[in-house]
């Protein structure tokens, strides 16, 4: 097994696991429920942390393919670089899910604002991630690229 099969494994866990936790999140917001709340954001943190094994194989992923035939080293570069900024959007998140966290045990008033804006910073990286994870599957599925070339072929 190596860094392409894993990648390949882990990389949907960061895309799924973010919008999971923005809906659970989003559950406990609008239902004012705090325990709904507080596992939405754990569940931010979790998927803050189970992104990292998706962005480690990364480099090694596109090492592996780079060469191989019909593969774009552009659309390896284009998605290495939205994986990264959806990967800090994430962690972003997650550290704010951390601080809400710490504001709801002490029962901060601004507890409800940082929630509310891990929510929207939740929401945000998947959609960053998805659009990553979009961009990572045209490398290899030429059938889901826009009229089947590639930009080095062109």
């Amino acid at each position: 097994m190596n860094q392409a099969h894993i990648h390949l494994i882990v990389n949907h866990v960061p895309i799924m696991g973010s919008l999971f936790a923005a809906v659970l999140l989003g559950a406990g917001v609008l239902q004012k429920n705090l325990s709904l709340t507080r596992a939405g954001l754990v569940a931010v943190l979790a998927a803050g942390l189970l992104c990292l094994p998706a962005q480690l194989t990364g480099a090694g992923a596109a090492a592996i393919v780079q060469d191989m035939p019909r593969v774009s080293r552009a659309l390896i570069q284009n998605h290495s670089e939205a994986a990264e900024l959806g990967f800090w959007a994430l962690e972003v998140a997650a550290a704010v899910a951390l601080f809400s966290l710490l504001l709801l045990k002490n029962a901060s008033p601004k507890a409800k604002l940082l929630t509310l804006l891990t929510l929207v910073l939740t929401f945000v990286s998947f959609g960053m991630l998805a659009r990553a994870g979009n961009l990572g599957g045209q490398i290899r599925h030429t059938e889901i690229r826009e009229g089947f070339g590639t930009p080095d072929e062109l």
